[in-house]
């Protein structure tokens, strides 16, 4: 007897998953390929995109043929990106760049320029993105002026998830998500906005179509469809972007719940139904469909922190997991746990790669602050933890003041692994939190995007059936009020040494 399956692409930073799902939303299968990030040049960050594309194409070849051996079919294949990423192909298709993605910082000077004008904050409350060097729009501003035989021999300017549909399908089209994280796109009239394409100086016809996220294509070339071993007549799905598609995946969509990822970068998320701008510009408002907007930050800081940790003072932690056969960032948190919340006055601004949300500048750095002669390298370590979901609190009190109180997290992504990382998430925040058995969230909710373009499920909502919830951590009181007292001196910090991080900037080598 044959089942049904679909399968959730997600296109991520570092590596492509191809994740599997039954009909009822059940885990089957994953596979996952790494590839690495270039960075040529101080503040350059790019992919090979042919290498990206490739590991889409192995990854979803190996999954396809897991799932015929197991008995399933191949229902449709639906896809989840990482935003912001941006390259130049010509009137042939030939790459004329790489692909430059979130992390790349050359743009920063066209940030300063138009960032706190009339015409900035206009762009910003129409398209809902906040003025950074992450944005398309300001990555075209750099290469009008720094590669202009690239910019003028141009004919598309676009995204990686774009790259995958042109070369499978031969048709340049942008979903509605990934277009308003370009700074290009009117999240009102579902267009791109004239002001922030005279700014970037291009017009319409150099950027893709934009269609809503259940646009399926069903013309799959036939030496792709040969490759992977499926039918050319499978639907692909063009999905939306991996943070909108987390709260899908998350199961956070209902007013006041929120989804909290941290991974390498973290993020904080809520879903409403119309977009809703802040007037402080700290905060992002994406679109999932038309009726489903998804409004939060991220932070550049998240598990990465730990990551420097471990390389470059945790040589103690990684032979004893390594002897123990256990994770070495598990058991950095579990030591962390031994040294009181608060760090005993010990404060970590966590701008080791800069910061988005909810300071938008590139040119933050990281700082501890109030060392004492008695704090040791625990009290550093758990100081740099509190530091990463003091950064994540910072956005989620920009999210209340201009949304509405947050009553529930749902958290997601490798600092779950850690009970004492989570714990501190929801005493910070003194809001529960919550952990699903649901794999992977941005993959689950391009299958859930998918089961829904293709008529399976009548609604995305769906997702409060399927996701289950494994584990709940509820806030201590008392821990909160330690915390407080902390974040209150971490939110004094940076407007103080804003002028001195662009002073060091200004050293670096």
């Amino acid at each position: 007897m044959k089942h049904e399956a679909i399968v959730g692409m997600d296109i991520g930073t570092t590596s492509t998953k191809a994740v599997a799902f039954d009909a009822a939303g059940a885990f089957l299968y994953q596979y996952t390929i790494e590839y690495p990030l270039l960075d040529t040049e101080p503040g350059y960050a790019e992919q090979d995109p042919d290498v990206v594309l490739q590991a889409v194409l192995d990854a979803l070849k190996i999954v396809a043929a897991e799932l015929a051996v197991k008995g399933y079919v191949l229902e449709g294949v639906s896809f989840s990106s990482a935003m912001h990423s941006f390259m130049a192909l010509d009137a042939q298709g030939n790459l004329l760049t790489k692909c430059i993605i979130w992390a790349d910082t050359r743009s920063k000077e066209y940030v300063r320029s138009l960032k706190n004008t009339a015409l900035g904050h206009q762009i910003y409350l129409e398209t809902g993105t906040p003025l950074h060097p992450m944005s398309p729009l300001l990555k075209l501003c750099w290469f009008k002026d720094h590669e202009p035989d690239i910019f003028c021999k141009a004919h598309k300017f676009i995204g990686i998830k774009e790259y995958v549909f042109f070369r499978l399908f031969g048709e340049f089209i942008i979903d509605y998500s990934i277009a308003s994280a370009t700074g290009l796109f009117n999240i009102f009239k579902l267009q791109w906005q004239a002001s922030a394409l005279d700014v970037a100086g291009i017009t319409p016809d150099k950027l893709s179509q934009p269609v809503t996220p259940a646009y399926t294509l069903r013309n799959l070339q036939a030496g792709y469809a040969a490759y992977l071993g499926i039918n050319p007549a499978t639907p692909f799905i063009v999905g939306a972007s991996d943070g909108c598609l987390a709260n899908l995946g998350s199961n956070a969509v209902r007013p006041g719940q929120a989804a909290v990822t941290i991974g390498t970068s973290g993020a904080i998320r809520v879903m409403a139904s119309r977009p809703a701008t802040d007037i402080q510009e700290r905060i992002f408002s994406y679109i999932l469909t038309p009726r489903h907007f998804v409004l939060g930050g991220a932070v550049n800081n998240g598990g990465i922190v730990l990551r420097w940790f471990r390389n470059n003072f945790g040589e103690q932690e990684i032979a004893e997991a390594l002897a123990m056969h256990a994770d070495p960032y598990v058991l950095l948190c579990d030591k962390a746990s031994t040294v009181p919340a608060g760090a005993e006055g010990l404060i970590f601004l966590p701008y080791l790669l800069g910061e988005r949300a909810p300071i938008w500048d590139a040119d933050a750095r990281g700082c501890f602050f109030g060392i004492h002669f008695n704090h040791t390298r625990l009290h550093f370590l758990r100081a740099l933890l509190e530091g990463v979901i003091f950064s994540v609190y910072d956005v989620c009190q920009a999210l209340e003041q201009t949304t509405e109180p947050v009553t529930a997290i749902f958290a997601s992504g490798g600092f779950a692994r850690s009970a004492m990382w989570v714990q501190m998430l929801a005493d910070i925040c003194n809001i529960k939190v919550h952990l699903t058995e649901t794999p992977e969230g941005s993959a689950f909710g391009a299958a859930i995007m998918g089961m829904y373009a293709l008529g399976k499920v009548e609604s995305l909502e769906v997702t409060e059936k399927m996701v289950q919830v494994i584990r709940t951590f509820d806030p201590d009181p008392q821990a909160h009020e330690t915390y407080m007292k902390t974040y209150a001196l971490y939110k004094a910090l940076y407007p103080k040494l804003k002028d001195c991080f662009t002073e060091v900037v200004s050293l670096e080598k």
